[in-house]
């Protein structure tokens, strides 16, 4: 007879970890704070050397002593789980399986030399794998070659382009898996860290809220069209607020249709919807855009003008008053200039694609000099249009000069 046990897992990860051991070679995770990503790795590790003997290495770049090791995280998931509390010793600096597993504790800069003379390494979990450089990485995957050994990979990703995002974002291994997993992810995410992210989203700058709490890259905040403008809060439209105010930007390919309601107040823009998705068929917009933004169909909504005849077909099939946004010479730039006019652009936490966008809405930047050029970055707008759209009277004009001829 063969006991069996139920573990729980967030659901996120629960694909990583159902195919066995030796079907992939590298599985991985990456994100930001409070996902859960460490302790889940940690607790699988723990069951795997609990299922048969295994010599597991746990590695970062730099590891000053045991505790900046990953030796406390996987305590705490041991610990977590009578069965494998029983199972496992856990001392200051080692734990050790009653059947033999074994987890080692190295940081590769100061010990590569010890780490490519290991034999019989089943499985390298790589912590904080977004500081490893691409030397070590090198020097650490011949290492790991014992028969269906695997390489575990988590990280909080911070420059683009970095090692870690080259050789597993950027291109793939066909045997791995990657997952991002952020906090919102997590189904176990404590009340006090949800305090201190609803505190951060508030007060941190974007970019670096972003960074540490939904896994992005870390960007320059000075390239960011709408930098030190937006703030992300829960809010309820007042009475007296001017609004509300409807954009649409159609999709194509690629692209994503999207939606906004938005109002103004006291020289704020406040975003309250959003309709987002990519591969809406135009008989499908309609009754998304209406879920996603009740009552819309009851209001004017100004959309893209470059699409006749999606405009066309809406007004024919459930947003009657939708019509094309007028655009003049420059009006880009005038919209810009525009939202920035506001003291706040106030975004609710619901609207996470806009909330990403006006993160990610960028002035192009030199490769060489890094200096930050006048052009506009051709992505991440298809939010920040719908909202240039919908409020798209209050945006003036430049005045056209008048040549009268005279007779």
């Amino acid at each position: 007879m063969t006991d069996t046990a139920t573990i729980e897992l967030p659901p996120k990860l629960v694909p990583l970890f159902t195919r066995p051991r030796g079907e992939l070679r590298y599985r991985g995770a990456k994100g930001g704070r409070g996902s859960g990503k460490s302790f889940t790795f940690a607790l699988m590790a723990a069951i795997w050397g609990y299922a048969e003997p295994l010599r597991i290495l746990a590695t970062r770049e730099l590891q000053i002593s045991i505790k900046e090791s990953f030796h406390a995280e996987v305590k705490n998931a041991i610990e977590s789980v009578p069965w494998l509390a029983d199972h496992y010793e856990v001392g200051e600096s080692y734990v050790r399986g009653k059947n033999g597993t074994e987890f080692i504790f190295k940081g590769l800069r100061h010990n590569i030399s010890s780490i490519k003379s290991m034999a019989q390494i089943d499985l390298c979990i790589v912590e904080e794998a977004e500081d490893v450089p691409e030397s070590s990485w090198r020097d650490l995957l011949p290492t790991v070659r014992a028969d269906k050994s695997e390489v575990w990979v988590i990280w909080n990703p911070r420059l683009d382009g970095s090692p870690v995002d080259k050789r597993f974002v950027k291109s793939t291994p066909p045997d791995s898996l990657i997952v991002d997993m952020n906090h919102d992810d997590n189904p176990w995410f404590p009340s006090v860290l949800e305090s201190q992210r609803k505190y951060d989203q508030a007060h941190m700058d974007p970019a670096l809220y972003a960074h540490i709490w939904e896994g992005a890259y870390l960007t320059n905040s000075h390239a960011q069209v709408l930098a030190g403008k937006v703030r992300v809060s829960e809010f309820t439209p007042a009475p007296d607020w001017d609004g509300p105010y409807h954009g649409a930007d159609w999709g194509f390919s690629q692209d994503p249709t999207t939606a906004i309601k938005c109002w103004v107040s006291n020289r704020r823009l406040y975003i309250e919807h959003e309709a987002y998705k990519v591969g809406l068929e135009i008989d499908q917009t309609s009754d998304f855009i209406r879920e996603k933004i009740p009552g819309i169909e009851n209001y004017t909504i100004r959309a893209d003008s470059a699409r006749p005849e999606t405009i066309s077909y809406l007004k024919r099939h459930g947003l009657p008053k939708v019509e094309g946004v007028k655009k003049w010479p420059g009006s880009v730039q005038d919209g810009i200039a525009h939202l920035r006019a506001y003291e706040e652009i106030i975004v609710h936490p619901r609207c996470k694609e806009t909330i990403q966008e006006t993160r990610l809405y960028s002035y192009k930047v030199d490769r060489l000099t890094k200096d930050i050029l006048p052009e506009i970055v051709d992505s991440h707008n298809h939010c920040i249009d719908s909202i240039r759209y919908a409020i798209g009277p209050l945006i003036k004009a430049p005045k056209q000069d008048i040549v009268m001829d005279f007779f």
